[in-house]
This record gives structure tokens, sequence and C-alpha cells, in this order.
């Protein structure tokens, strides 16, 4: 009995054995068939970008110079809208020979010349597939400093300007049925910084009308992306303004944009920012630190509050100066050191200073 006992013993463990790999198996396969059938389902809706045109406002430099050699990497033709013609063609030299490149002198805060620069675009490359409303301004300063101007010039550039672009575009997206439009909004357009009060009620506008203008526009299978950065390596503080104490505002936000782990790298930011433009997302924070912030901040608004106002209190006091400096005017030997170097890079890359390096794609 006792053997008989043994042999059954046996036959059972390796049934159960035999029935438990075999349900692995299962689990197995209905897993990888379900992660399949779901990246099937997301690639089938995929914005390919292979060809299309793409208009970049601010384009000439900074994260718009980084947008521009990404989407040329995906085969995209690319036009780019600036003020300055000799920074744009410092830009188009820069992308030379990474694809078609259409560069245009444009006031975006201006209607007139922006409905005549895309009617040159569409001459140029073709309807236009995909806009990013990138152009910005930025002036640091306590709020004592700044005047009616200064929230007239961010509302101009933030809301009016994307409106002005929107506007030329998308009636053609819409006949289309077709298109993608990514707003660069900011942590700024989530959360009001202190020291920032004009650049922030911009970034509000902006952000308020995008989330809109989706819901709008979905109809008509144009899709609209808000993103939201927070810190990143641009090289843009030389060419921001800064006010009051200005040596101390720029040495601050100077550091914060330099250092890795606060900041991120520009071109890393505009992979992401390509990838969710293809997928349609509603919206892209971009950085730990400002999905951190952002997140405290809708779940816990009045710890936040109370943390800006201690950094507030940390930040210079606005002093006797009431004059506007850029950046590269308010250097300082901290300013200048090791702990800059990173941005300095940047600035070198992203077109920030006349002598740029190029840039393999």
């Amino acid at each position: 009995m006792s053997n008989l006992k043994r042999s059954v013993a046996r036959k059972l463990l390796v049934g159960g054995a035999l029935v438990g790999a075999t349900g692995l198996a299962v689990g197995a396969g209905a897993a990888f068939a379900l992660i399949s059938g779901y990246w099937g389902i997301r690639q089938s809706f995929r914005y390919r970008l292979a060809g299309r045109v793409v208009l970049i406002t601010g384009g000439s430099r900074g994260l718009g110079l980084a947008l521009a050699r990404q989407f040329l990497r995906r085969g995209a033709k690319v036009a780019l809208l600036a003020r300055d013609p000799e920074e744009l063609e410092r830009a188009r030299q820069l992308l030379a020979g990474k694809g078609a490149v259409f560069v245009r002198a444009c006031d975006v805060r201006n209607q007139a010349q922006v409905e005549e620069a895309v009617r040159d675009v569409r001459q140029q490359l073709g309807d236009i597939d995909v806009l990013v409303n990138n152009a910005g301004t930025l002036t640091v300063g306590p709020m004592d400093t700044m005047t009616l101007e200064e929230y007239r010039e961010a509302l101009n550039i933030f809301f009016w300007a994307p409106l002005y672009t929107t506007g030329a575009v998308l009636p053609s997206m819409r006949q289309r049925r077709q298109g993608r439009i990514v707003n660069i909004s900011s942590i700024g357009g989530k959360i009001a910084v202190p020291h920032l009060l004009p650049y922030c009620a911009g970034k509000f506008a902006l952000s308020g009308w995008s989330e809109g203008l989706r819901v709008e526009v979905a109809k008509d299978n144009v899709s609209v992306t808000t993103v939201y950065p927070g810190l990143m390596r641009t090289g843009s503080p030389r060419n921001a303004d800064f006010k009051g104490n200005y040596r101390a505002e720029y040495t601050w936000f100077l550091l914060s944009d330099a250092l890795p782990g606060l900041s991120i790298n520009a071109d890393r930011a505009a992979r992401q920012i390509l990838l969710a433009c293809e997928y349609g997302k509603s919206q892209l924070i971009i950085s730990l630190p400002a999905k951190i912030a952002i997140k405290t901040h809708a779940l816990l608004p009045g710890a936040a509050s109370l943390a800006l106002r201690v950094a507030n209190q940390l930040l210079p006091h606005a002093g006797q100066a009431t004059e506007k400096k850029k950046g590269g005017q308010s250097t300082t030997p901290l300013t200048e050191s090791w702990l800059t170097a990173l941005d300095q890079q940047a600035a070198e890359k992203n077109n920030q200073v006349s002598n740029p390096i190029p840039v393999t794609l």
C-alpha cells in the first residue's frame, strides 16, 4: 500500500506541475496578446511625422531650435519663425543638410505678419500639419518693479500670438481633418511663481485657452497638446530680462536653470514633446521636480502656497534699481563659474550666443 500511495502522490505532483506550467504559459500568452494588442492600437493612433510640415514659433534658438532638430530627425519639413533675421540665419546654418528648413522673420505679436508668414510657409513647404507655439519672453523681478507694459508684453506673446498663429493654420487643418497643435506653456502656467508674475499671467492664459481649444477641435480630428515644462537647460537666461537687484536675480535664476536634477536637458525635453505630439496627449509635464510641484500644489494648495511664501522671502529684494538688464549684462563671478557650465554648453548648442557650435543630428 505504501508503494501505491507513493506512486499516486508522484502522479499527482507531476500532474499538478503540468497544470501549473500550462496555466503559466496560458497566462503569459494572454498577457503578451494584451500588450501586443494595446501597442498595436496605440501605434495606429500615432501621427507619423515623416513628410509633415511643422511650423515652430520662436524657432531660432532655445527649445524651438531643439524641437526643430528632433522634427528633422523624424523626416519632417520645418519652418521657423522668429523676430531676429540674424538669429534665424544662424539657425538655418546650424540645421543645413539635415532636411527641408525654411526660415522667416516674423513678429508673431502682429496678426498681419503672422498671416503673411503662414502664406509664405505654405508656398515653400505646403500645408501646415503641425503648429508649435513656442515663442516666449521672460522678465524676472519682484512685483513692485513690474510695469503694465511687462504684463501686456507677456499676454501679447503667450496668448495673442498663439491665437493668431492658430487662427491662421486651423481652418486648413479642419478642412483636411488632421493636424497637431502643441502649445508650450510652463510650470508657471500651473503655479504662480514669485518674481515671475507677468510671465505666469501670460502662461496661465495660454494654458486655459489651450485646454479649451483641445475640446473644441477634437471633433475635427485636430489634436491639441499643452506642455508644462519645468526648468530646462536651453541657455536662455542670458537673453532674459532682469529687474530690481538684477545681478542677484540673474544669479538665482541661472543657478536653478543650470543644475542637473533641478533642470532637464533641452534635447531630452524636445524628444518628450515630439512623442506627446505624435500620440496626441492632452498635456505633458516635463521634469520630475515640475511633476512633484504641480501635483503637490493640486493636492495641498495651502502647503504649496506656504512653501512659495517662504521661497519669496529668500529671493532678492527690489532695492533701488528700476532699470531692466539682460542676463548677459548681469553676470557675477558665480554666474561665470563651473556651476553654470552646463548652461553655457546649452547656450552654445541652442544658438543663444553669437557663436553657436554645430550639432550632429
